[in-house]
């Protein structure tokens, strides 16, 4: 899956085992889209090297989920602090879903 940027300057990350496609805008922040079309068992549950704060940019019915949480809908505009080597995931909904990643 490849990612097209409107922004030009951004380098774009193509891993084929990836459940996303990656623009990255610099070295702490990057785009990332998820395809409504995604296969569910590729959204696994998984933990991150770093601290980071994701704003939701655009998807419909998508849900995150914490370890040891139920998961909740997440909508354009909110911001989650996912803290490293926290286990989360994200759950497919049904449109593609965009996301700001500062990592820090």
């Amino acid at each position: 899956m490849k990612m097209r940027s409107h922004m030009s300057g951004k380098k774009r990350i193509s891993k084929t085992n990836l459940p996303f496609a990656e623009s990255i805008v610099d070295s702490s922040y990057s785009i990332r889209k998820f395809s409504s079309g995604v296969d569910e068992l590729e959204l696994v549950w998984h933990r991150d090297r770093e601290n980071r704060i994701i704003e939701v940019v655009s998807g419909d019915e998508w849900m995150f989920q914490y370890d040891n949480s139920v998961p909740r809908k997440i909508r354009a505009g909110d911001v989650l602090f996912i803290n490293k080597n926290e286990w989360h995931r994200v759950i497919r909904g049904s449109s593609d879903l965009i996301i700001k990643i500062n990592k820090f």
